[in-house]
C-alpha cells in the first residue's frame, strides 16, 4: 500500500501558471459550453479534446485537471496537482486514481447534471431492440418485414438495478410507459419503486437496465452465472459502468439464447476499445474483441459512452463544472466532493 501523500500541489512550471484548470476528453459542444460559462469568470482554461494518455502528459498542465471516464491520470502526477474534477456522475476511477497512488488529492464530480439523460437514452436503448430497429432500417432496402414483429412496452416487467439518481428516473419513464417497474437497491429512496430481491427481478423480468455504481466488489455483476437463468429473449441494457457487464459474457448469453437484445453505453475496458477504435490499431484484448463482435449483431446496440450528451444536460454539466471550479479556486473544496475511502 503506497504511502499516504499530502494533496498539497508543487507549483507549476513558468509555462503553465497562465491556466488554472486544463479541461480534458472535452468534445465539441462541451468545449463550447464551458467556454460560455466561462465568460463571466476570471478563471484561466486549457481544453484538449483527448484523453491524458492521447496527449503529451510529461506535466500536468493545470494545478486542477478536470477528466471524464477515459483519462488515466499519471501516477507520477501526485503532488503536482492540487484537484481532479470529473466531470461524470461516477467517480470510481478517481478513487483508483488516489487508492493507487496514496494520495488524497481533492476530487470533485457532477452527480445531478444528466439524470434525466441517461434514463431517456436507456428507455432509447431497451424500446429499440423490443422492436428490432437495427434489422427495420437494413431491412427498409428491400422493404421487407419478415422476422420484424417486436413487442410492446405496456404490461412488460422493466427490473432497475441500482435505483439512484438515474435509476429513479429509469422507473419514472417505465411507469410513464406502462411498464409494470421492479427495483433493486440496497437503500431504499423512493416510495414508488417496488423493491425486490435481485433474484425476484431477475425471475420474470422482461427488460434489465444496470444503473447502479461501480465499486471495488461488484466488477463483473451481471455475469453469465447471474444471467443465465433469465427468461429467453430478456433484453439487457447498461447505462451505467461497462465493468459491471462483461461483453464476453453478454455476447455468451446471446449465443446462448438467454438474451434477446443487448443495449450498451458503457463498456469493460472502454479505453482499451475507445482507443483501438480511434487509432485502427490491432486488437489484442480479449474483452474489446468481445465488444466489437457485438457490434456485428443485429439485435445488439452500442453507443459512445454517450447517454449523457443532450444540450440540456450539456449545458448543466458546463455551469456545474464551473461552480466546483470556482468553490475550489476560492476554498480548496468541491461543492460536490468524492468521498474518502
Amino acid at each position: 500500500m503506497p504511502v499516504s501523500k499530502s494533496h498539497k500541489a508543487k507549483p507549476p512550471a513558468a509555462s503553465e501558471q497562465a491556466l488554472d484548470v486544463f479541461f480534458y476528453e472535452a468534445f465539441q459542444e462541451e468545449e463550447e459550453a464551458l467556454r460560455c460559462a466561462l465568460e463571466r469568470t476570471g478563471i484561466r482554461a486549457g481544453f484538449s479534446k483527448g484523453a491524458i494518455q492521447e496527449l503529451d502528459a510529461g506535466q500536468p498542465k493545470a494545478p486542477l485537471i478536470s477528466i471524464r471516464t477515459q483519462s488515466l491520470i499519471p501516477e507520477d502526477w501526485a503532488g503536482r496537482i492540487s484537484g481532479i474534477l470529473t466531470r461524470s456522475t461516477g467517480y470510481d476511477h478517481v478513487l483508483g486514481y488516489r487508492r493507487r497512488t496514496g494520495n488524497d488529492v481533492p476530487c470533485g464530480y457532477l452527480p445531478l447534471y444528466c439524470n434525466r439523460a441517461v434514463a431517456e437514452h436507456a428507455m432509447l436503448l431497451w424500446m429499440a431492440l423490443m422492436r428490432k430497429l437495427p434489422r427495420q432500417i437494413e431491412h427498409f432496402q428491400s422493404f421487407n418485414r419478415d422476422g420484424l414483429t417486436g413487442v410492446e412496452s405496456c404490461g412488460k416487467v422493466l427490473l432497475v438495478v441500482g435505483v439512484g439518481h438515474i435509476g429513479s428516473e429509469v422507473a419514472r419513464i417505465g411507469q410513464g410507459l406502462g411498464m409494470r417497474v421492479r427495483g433493486v437497491d440496497v437503500v431504499k429512496r423512493y416510495p414508488d419503486v417496488d423493491y425486490v430481491t435481485l433474484g425476484e427481478g431477475l425471475a420474470d423480468a422482461d427488460v434489465i437496465v444496470c444503473a447502479m455504481s461501480l465499486t471495488t466488489t461488484n466488477r463483473g455483476f451481471f455475469s453469465h452465472g447471474r444471467l443465465k437463468g433469465l427468461r429467453p429473449g430478456t433484453i439487457f441494457v447498461n447505462v451505467a459502468r461497462g465493468e459491471l457487464s462483461p461483453s464476453i459474457d453478454l455476447l455468451r448469453l446471446l449465443d446462448d439464447g438467454v438474451l434477446g437484445g443487448v443495449g450498451l453505453d458503457v463498456f469493460d475496458h472502454e479505453i482499451d476499445l475507445a482507443s483501438t477504435l480511434r487509432s485502427a490499431k490491432p486488437v489484442c484484448d480479449p474483452e474489446t474483441k468481445a465488444a466489437l463482435e457485438l457490434a456485428r449483431r443485429d439485435n445488439v446496440i452500442l453507443t459512445p459512452h454517450n447517454a449523457f450528451n443532450t444540450a440540456e444536460a450539456v449545458e448543466r454539466k458546463a455551469l456545474h463544472s464551473i461552480r466546483q471550479i470556482e468553490r475550489f479556486i476560492a476554498q480548496g473544496d468541491f461543492l460536490w466532493s468524492v468521498p474518502l475511502e
